[in-house]
């Protein structure tokens, strides 16, 4: 339509002159620029596009929306139940024996109590459960300070390394605290080698980053984690390097772990003179002396008590507990009853640890090897231990 009001003329230029740059210039313009789509625009404030409908694409077809959910919607009827037709019992034959019912087949069931049977699959009794629970009480019980054990005898070969690993795993278990056994032995002793060790560092390693050391990770990249939540510190294995480890070094490694472990076990050489020994007992809450059922264990473990009442630590000695290990050969043992009944009048309580092919072997320690009766006895010591723990200023 606009076409029939334009008229089209030939437009002729200025020659040149001064009039030719005046002369506007009607040739070709530049095309205009594209207006930018109002999408293209600026991020929002949430860095949102919005797109304007009329940019969208079309849909190929329209989508079907379900109608709005109703605000309320009233709870439908509950079924009614239909009863069964009961079985009519058939009369029985005169003189055929009568089977016994289902019902009466079926023993009663009783709420809030734990079943017989499952303590028996577990091949507990009902009394043994209700031991062990108590047994768990005892050694659950609050800690006002950090509780230093010391496991200590005269004589090598004897358990207390392993006294010192199925004592601390039992407490690492049973209470959820953090619990740490230390290699105290200045003859390097086995600690560290019957567990799979995490960390190469030891003890001397801890000390000299001691001015640094503010919380309880910065220890803990010192120990090593066992299965049961027990932490080793390791000694070096240099003897050199380990009998230099003295009295002051050892109260200043129990003063940096007693802040963030409720429990610091020492796992003792057999050299009660030693330097580092006199450090031990007196900063011990509580000392396990080891023995066996042999004539040379068990003398062993009487002279350590000797040698207590001797030196001054008669009231340590008497609050202790005498932890018996069984041996193989039966004929060279002396009567455990008897070692029990011996060293109960001694030291505070006497217990027998049985036999057992895992510990003797004195590979990795790992509790879910060993006999039944050997997790009960640890459980009895652990148990025996925390009895000696006093409230704070008793």
């Amino acid at each position: 339509m606009a076409a029939d009001h334009m008229v089209i003329e030939q437009v002729r230029r200025l020659g040149h002159g001064p009039e030719r740059d005046l002369s506007p210039d009607y040739g070709l313009l530049p095309p205009a620029p594209p207006a930018e789509p109002d999408w293209r625009r600026p991020l929002d404030s949430l860095g949102t596009v919005l797109i304007p409908p009329q940019a969208r694409p079309a849909s190929a077809a329209p989508a079907l929306l379900a109608p709005p959910p109703p605000s309320y919607a009233p709870p439908l009827p509950a079924p009614v139940p239909v009863p069964l037709p009961l079985p009519v019992a058939a009369t029985p034959a005169p003189g055929a024996p009568t089977a016994p019912t289902v019902a009466a087949s079926l023993s009663p069931v009783t709420t809030g109590r734990r079943p017989r049977l499952l303590a028996a699959g577990l091949g507990l009794g009902r009394g043994e459960q209700r031991e062990r629970e108590r047994l768990a009480a005892v050694i659950r019980t609050p800690l006002h300070r950090s509780f230093r054990i010391a496991v200590i005898g005269l004589k090598g070969g004897v358990g207390k390394t392993s006294a010192t690993l199925g004592l601390g795993s039992v407490l690492a278990e049973t209470r959820s605290d953090k619990v740490v056994a230390v290699d105290a032995n200045p003859d390097t002793g086995t600690l560290s080698r019957r567990i799979r060790r995490e960390s190469p560092a030891t003890v001397q390693d801890l000390l000299a980053a001691a001015p640094s050391i503010t919380g309880y990770m910065d220890i803990r990249r010192f120990t090593s984690l066992t299965p049961s939540g027990l932490e080793v510190l390791a000694n070096d294995a240099d003897p050199t390097v380990a009998d230099a480890f003295d009295g002051e070094d050892y109260r200043r490694l129990v003063e940096l772990l007693s802040r963030q472990y409720p429990i610091v076990l020492a796992d003792c050489g057999t050299g009660l003179l030693h330097g580092s020994m006199g450090a031990v007992l007196d900063l011990a809450d509580q000392l396990v002396i080891t023995a066996t059922t042999s004539v040379d264990g068990a003398s062993g473990a009487d002279t350590t008590l000797d040698w207590l009442c001797a030196n001054g630590y008669q009231e340590l000695a008497r609050r202790s507990v005498t932890l018996i290990s069984g041996v193989r050969a039966k004929s060279r043992a002396i009567n455990a009853d008897d070692l029990v009944a011996h060293f109960g009048q001694r030291s505070r309580a006497a217990l027998v640890l049985p036999f057992d092919e895992h510990l003797a072997l004195g590979g990795t320690f790992d509790p879910t090897r060993l006999h039944q009766r050997t997790r009960r006895a640890y459980l009895d010591l652990a148990a025996l231990v925390a009895e000696g723990i006093r409230p704070a200023g008793a």
